[in-house]
């Protein structure tokens, strides 16, 4: 097989620009939608019948990812924080999430037209050609973490597996004594295809006072100093969480309503959002520069998700003839964030699970990732479509040289 250079005797800017078209050629982009969500169970144990389908948006079958995180699944008593993981509840809710996100699939085995338009997306990618015509389109756990209440479990579609890699973990404690594990973060990441991929889910400092938003802005602050992922022996992989392409945090930021509990329920009432927003902490810290400088949020449309009584569409608080020992104002605290470019969010919304005293609150995204093409060698370039292109650009390039040189010698 000839050599590029060969062919065409290019001085070194030219050489340079070709080098990298003929790597870019040999890229692709591929769009994927990801689901994200965050929920405060409060420590309640799920139900062996507990239904997810509608948190779990499952009629929708047009997901490739999910990335789900949780808080407090177990309660946080001092016997749960110091002692050994209760492996068994993040056990429990892997197996209800499973069957939810599998139920869908099955039910559409049989050539449900979504699917068959997923497929049809796939083989834009040359070296999805492997896949075959038998995916079930079922979702896989890639990864689940749990450290104490905290917990993420990551699911993907069979049959992009195998273009999945370098997943792995981080934990940050940010509890008590600024270690332990009530408080703090669990970070995932991977690539899939070229692209790279961080999740952080969070639960923060509680509390409504102003000392509590100093305590939470550094937990964040630990959070994405800390945490740090494995280079690899090899690859120089992204260590940092701002490092990766596509950075998404989500989980119980805790951060609350600057306003008298009476003045808050009264506008919740109200559904004056916008005026509730401007007292927001988590805005305002936004605003002042303080903390998730760079980052992005989606327009909050929905009622604050925080703190019902279980079971119910109450907020939390006094009422006529009854004693509560706190009071909590209603306030959004359970967020889903992004970072830097390569991200579209196309969803921000709660879902009405009554299960705890939170809402859980969804995000979906579209993304593209880098593809490299199945070309092992130049001879793929020099056989692809691009080459015309190529020698006609190039070519009138040499054309103008050589007219040049010409017109030189005759003078």
């Amino acid at each position: 097989m000839p050599n590029i250079q060969t062919l065409f005797p290019l001085q070194s800017f030219d050489e340079q620009i070709l080098r990298e078209r003929s790597l870019n050629s040999h890229r692709d982009t591929l769009k994927y939608k990801i689901f994200v969500s965050t929920w405060n169970v409060g420590g309640v144990t799920p139900s062996d019948d507990l239904c997810l389908d509608d948190w779990l948006d499952i009629e929708n079958h047009s997901y490739d990812i999910y990335v789900l995180g949780f808080q407090e699944i177990v309660p946080l008593s001092a016997k749960n924080v110091l002692g050994p993981e209760k492996r068994w509840i993040s056990n429990k809710w892997n197996s209800l999430i499973r069957d939810a996100l599998n139920k869908s699939t099955t039910n559409k085995s049989n050539g449900g037209s979504k699917l068959k338009e997923r497929y049809e997306r796939s083989r834009q990618d040359k070296a999805a050609s492997s896949r075959g015509d038998n995916s079930t389109g079922e979702f896989r756990c890639i990864i689940t973490k749990q450290m104490v209440g905290i917990m993420t479990t990551v699911w993907i579609r069979d049959e992009l597996l195998q273009f999945l890699h370098q997943p792995s973990v981080s934990c940050i404690g940010c509890g008590v004594m600024g270690c332990l594990g009530n408080k703090g973060a669990v970070s995932v990441r991977f690539f899939l295809h070229e692209t790279s991929f961080c999740f952080v889910c969070c639960h923060l400092a509680s509390g409504g006072k102003a000392v509590d938003v100093r305590l939470r802005n550094t937990d964040i602050i630990d959070i994405l100093t800390r945490t740090s992922f494995p280079r690899g022996t090899s690859l120089d992989l992204p260590r940092k969480i701002l490092d990766h392409d596509r950075v998404v945090l989500l989980g119980d930021l805790n951060y609350r309503i600057s306003l008298q509990e009476g003045e808050t329920k009264s506008l919740v009432e109200q559904r004056r959002w916008s005026t509730l927003l401007e007292k927001d902490q988590l805005r305002m810290e936004f605003a002042k520069g303080r903390i998730f400088q760079g980052w992005n949020e989606g327009v909050i449309t929905f009622s604050p998700t925080y703190k019902y009584y279980p079971n119910t569409d109450l907020y939390y608080g006094c009422t006529p003839g009854t004693k509560c020992d706190k009071k909590r104002a209603p306030a959004w605290c359970d967020r889903i964030l992004w970072y830097g470019r390569g991200l579209k969010q196309i969803r921000y919304d709660r879902c009405e699970s009554r299960l705890s005293d939170h809402r859980p609150v969804r995000a979906a995204f579209t993304t593209e990732v880098d593809v490299l093409r199945n070309s092992s060698s130049l001879g793929g370039f020099l056989m692809s479509d691009k080459l015309d292109e190529y020698v006609e650009n190039f070519s009138f390039q040499f054309k103008e040289k050589n007219e040049e040189e010409t017109g030189r010698k005759s003078l």
